[in-house]
C-alpha cells in the first residue's frame, strides 16, 4: 500500500487542476483514471481547439438548483487567472463571438500544459487504472464502494456515520493506496462513447450525498415522428434564429438534422428543456429571422400590391428549401397581396413563433455535459468539501453546476479544481 496526502479520482480538467494546486502546497499527490490518456476530454473539446473560458463569466451562465453556490469558487479563479498560466507556457489563443477563448493550435497544448505543471510540483499520475473498491476506515469500520458492482455503493449507508479522523484507501487494477483526502473528478455521463460512468454519483450515494437527477445538457433534440416526416427534408439548413423555452432564451444558428434540429441555441436551450414539461404542454419557441419583424415587411410587400409568391418573398430572406417547406405545410400558396391583415400575422407566426415539441435528445451520447450531480446543498463552496465527510470533495461536472456552451463548463473545471486544491 502507498500512501498520499491527496488521492484524486479523474485525470479530467478538474482533477489536473485541482492536483496542480494541491502540489503547489506541498501536498504528496496521486492522480487516477481508467482512460490511457489524461485530459481525454479536453482534447476532443471545441473541435479540437478547446474552448478553454469566456470573457463573460458569471453565475447566470450556469444552471444549478443553487444558483450561487458556483460564485465563490468562480471568483477565487477567473478567466484571466487561465490567461496567464497560458502566458508563461507561450500558449497562443484567440476570442471568437460572444468572449469564446480557444487554443491558435491545439487542445493538446492545454493538455501538455497541464501535464508540466504536474511534473512541476511531483504530482503523480497513473492511467490505465480500474479502481474496484474505495475504503473509510473509522476505527473499527470500514465502507465499501465497488465500481464493478453497483450495489456496494448504492446499499452502504453511511449518513448517520461520524466518520471525522478517517482514511480513504482504494484497491485498483495498479494497486492499493491510502490518503486523507479523496477527490471526486469523474465527470458525468456526457460523451459515454470516452468511457463516462456514473461512478463519481455512485460514490457520492455511498456516502449519503444527495444526488440531482440527471439528463443530458448541451445536446440536439429530435422530431416526433409525426414532425420527422415533415421536416426531415430540411436536413443540413442552418440559420440565426432565437430559441425560446420558459424564461430561457439564445440567439445563435438553428441546424436542421435528419434527426430534429441542432446548432448552438439549440443546444444552449436542450439544458433547460426537460421531456416531462413536454407532455405537459411546454414547446420550445422558434423565431427565424430574428433581426426582422416578419409581419411588418410582409405588410410592406402587400402594400405595394406584390404579385410575388409569399414562398419566393421568403426565399429572398432564409433558405429557400426552408421557405418552401414550411409554405407547402401550411397552404401557404398564394402572392402576398391576395392575403389579408390577419392572414399575414398567421403566416408570419408560422415563421417567428413557431412552437416545436420534441420527442427526446439524442442522449448522453453526443450531449456536451451532463445537467444534475451530487446536490450543491451537500459541498462547501469554498472548499468544495463534502458537509458529511471530512476529506471527502467532488469538483467539476459530477457536481449540479452546468454551464452554458461557450468555455463555461470548463471555466468551472478550473475554478472548482483550484478552489479544492487550496485545502485538500
Amino acid at each position: 500500500m502507498t500512501t498520499f496526502d491527496v488521492l484524486i479520482i479523474g485525470a479530467s480538467a478538474s482533477g489536473l487542476m485541482c492536483a496542480i494546486e494541491a502540489g503547489k502546497r506541498g501536498r504528496k499527490v496521486i492522480v487516477l483514471d481508467h482512460a490511457a490518456k489524461a485530459g481525454k476530454k479536453i482534447r476532443i473539446s471545441g473541435g479540437g481547439r478547446c474552448n478553454f473560458t469566456n470573457y463573460d463569466v458569471t453565475a447566470n451562465n450556469y444552471l444549478s438548483e443553487n444558483k450561487h453556490f458556483c460564485k465563490s469558487a468562480l471568483s477565487k479563479y477567473q478567466y484571466y487567472d487561465f490567461l496567464s498560466l497560458l502566458a508563461e507556457y507561450q500558449i497562443p489563443w484567440h476570442e471568437r463571438e460572444h468572449g469564446q477563448l480557444f487554443c491558435d493550435r491545439s487542445a493538446n497544448d492545454i493538455i501538455q500544459m497541464l501535464l508540466s505543471e504536474c511534473k512541476k510540483y511531483a504530482v503523480t499520475i497513473q492511467l490505465n487504472t480500474h479502481i474496484d473498491v474505495v475504503n473509510v476506515f473509522v476505527a473499527k469500520n470500514s465502507v465499501e464502494s465497488s465500481d464493478a458492482e453497483k450495489t456496494d455503493a448504492e446499499n452502504t449507508d453511511t449518513e448517520n456515520l461520524d466518520i471525522n479522523g478517517h482514511e480513504f484507501s482504494v484497491n485498483s487494477s495498479q494497486g492499493h493506496y491510502r490518503a486523507s483526502s479523496l477527490v471526486v473528478a469523474t465527470g458525468g455521463l456526457s460523451v459515454s462513447k470516452m468511457g463516462a460512468s456514473d461512478f463519481g454519483l455512485r460514490l457520492a450515494k455511498q456516502f449519503g450525498l444527495h444526488i440531482i437527477p440527471t439528463r443530458p445538457g448541451l445536446v440536439p433534440l429530435i422530431y416526433s415522428s409525426k414532425d420527422s416526416k415533415k421536416y426531415k427534408q430540411l436536413s443540413g439548413i442552418a440559420l440565426e434564429s432565437e430559441i425560446s423555452y420558459g424564461d430561457q432564451c439564445f440567439k445563435e444558428n438553428l441546424l436542421f438534422t435528419h434527426k430534429g434540429i441542432s446548432g448552438p441555441a439549440v443546444l444552449q436551450i436542450s439544458s433547460y428543456w426537460k421531456v416531462e414539461n413536454t407532455h405537459l404542454g411546454e414547446s420550445i419557441r422558434i423565431k427565424l429571422l430574428p433581426e426582422l419583424e416578419l409581419y411588418e415587411w410582409l405588410s410592406e410587400q402587400q402594400s405595394q400590391q406584390s404579385k410575388v409568391l409569399v414562398k419566393n418573398l421568403l426565399s429572398r430572406k432564409m433558405p429557400k428549401r426552408l421557405a418552401e417547406c414550411l409554405c407547402q405545410i401550411h397552404s401557404i400558396d398564394k402572392p402576398v397581396n391576395q392575403y389579408n391583415s390577419s392572414e399575414l400575422k398567421t403566416i408570419a407566426d408560422i415563421f417567428q413563433d413557431w412552437r416545436f415539441w420534441p420527442d427526446g435528445t439524442e442522449g448522453y451520447r453526443v450531449a456536451e455535459v451532463t445537467v444534475g450531480g451530487v446536490d450543491t446543498n451537500e459541498l462547501s463552496s469554498k472548499t468544495m468539501q463534502a458537509k458529511k465527510v471530512d476529506g471527502l470533495y467532488f469538483i467539476g461536472e459530477v457536481v449540479d453546476v452546468t454551464g452554458h456552451l461557450g468555455g463555461y463548463n470548463f471555466q468551472w473545471a478550473w475554478s472548482s479544481g483550484y478552489a479544492a486544491g487550496q485545502f485538500v
